[in-house]
């Protein structure tokens, strides 16, 4: 049994009649609730009638978030070991059909990277590859951690799904979090997204946190690309993820990430695209939902909406990000995966952070109660 087989016991159209059929009164009792919320509080949240709740969400998000987290925000910088990839995504600049330079880091080219960001203060590093097998399959990343390990305390990864084995065996190597989003929770609508390409395998990526867990890393993260469906819809979906892998891998951590859709090569257009306004109730209906998983927001959004997601239930943020290979010590406008929104420096947004309250920490945020 996996998460797949919960899955198909739901409908996306009742749950979407569930959620816009939520009314003020649901709403109203969603936040007054204490503790852990259930899949009804958390559908009021995200539904339309929470609209006029917003300032009410926001203000129990910041004491949730403040009760658990303190007035910290924890940083990290993602670092694009490969553009390389074998899948046909529409939304994504790394689609194998644009038409763009490739490129796969060697063991030096890694090393300058590691400088550079080291030279920043960063102690946390996400890796990133597109899916490619030959070219950033397991072997690569095995030996790239093995180099990194050397430099950084702690080490992510947001790369191809990989199987159980392979997870325990890169843990070994101080994998600390994966980060693995669904994309879109909608299996009827998925292959329009991923026509091709081992991504275009739904149950194979949704079972990926169902490995993750039986290979006992640390943390897992999940996420739903915000443009392609519904986001209501997606994040309860998503919610119920989460549950589920709480009841049966209670002894990991977990994160939720707000990807927004962003400009890249190709031509893809958002059908769903979500406001600022939707984004505030759509983080603040998650720490309501949870007060203990983290909440991460990268430089996707713009400064404005970063500064102000501080005191909404963030937790977790990335600075400096260059999203190509290479892109720290020989920058190059030929590879990104997308536009940077907040291009800002990890000292200025470090600044900020300070100007508002907030310490930065620079590796995990339960390394640093240590």
């Amino acid at each position: 049994m996996s998460f797949y087989h919960e899955h198909i016991s739901y409908s996306w159209e009742e749950i979407g009649n569930q959620i816009y059929q939520s009314t003020p009164e649901d709403v109203a009792r969603a936040i007054r609730k204490d503790g852990e919320g259930t899949l009804s509080d958390f559908m009021a949240l995200v539904s339309p009638a929470a609209d006029n709740f917003l300032e009410q969400m926001a203000q129990k998000s910041h004491l949730l978030t403040q009760k658990r987290f303190g007035n910290t925000m924890q940083l990290y910088i993602p670092l694009y070991l490969s553009n390389a990839c074998t899948n046909g995504c529409v939304y994504c600049g790394f689609n194998k059909h644009n038409k763009i330079a490739r490129k796969t880091l060697t063991h030096q080219e890694i090393e300058e990277e590691a400088m550079a960001i080291k030279q920043m203060g960063f102690e946390h590093l996400l890796l990133v590859a597109g899916e490619h097998p030959r070219e950033a399959g397991f072997n690569y990343l095995q030996k790239a951690m093995k180099q990194l390990r050397q430099h950084f305390s702690l080490l992510s990864v947001e790369v191809q799904p990989m199987n159980t084995d392979e997870y325990r065996a890169l843990s070994g190597e101080g994998l600390n979090t994966v980060y693995i989003y669904q994309e879109t929770y909608n299996k009827s609508h998925y292959p329009m997204y991923h026509p091709q390409g081992k991504k275009a395998n739904f149950r194979y990526r949704l079972e990926t946190p169902d490995r993750l867990g039986k290979a006992n890393v640390h943390k897992i993260g999940l996420g739903a690309l915000l443009g392609l469906e519904d986001w209501r819809i997606e994040n309860v979906f998503m919610a119920l993820h989460l549950r589920y892998l709480q009841k049966h891998y209670w002894k990991t951590r977990y994160s939720v990430a707000f990807p927004r859709l962003r400009p890249h090569a190709g031509s893809f257009a958002p059908q769903h695209p979500v406001s600022d306004r939707q984004l505030v109730q759509l983080i603040t209906a998650w720490r309501l939902f949870d007060e203990n998983i983290e909440l991460s927001l990268t430089t996707r959004e713009t400064p404005y909406f970063r500064d102000h997601a501080c005191k909404l239930g963030i937790t977790s943020m990335s600075a400096g990000s260059r999203t190509e290979p290479g892109g720290y010590a020989r920058p190059s406008k030929e590879l990104p995966q997308f536009d940077v929104s907040d291009a800002r420096s990890p000292e200025s947004l470090v600044g900020k952070l300070q100007s508002l309250g907030y310490e930065a920490i620079w590796k995990d945020w339960d390394q640093a109660l240590q």
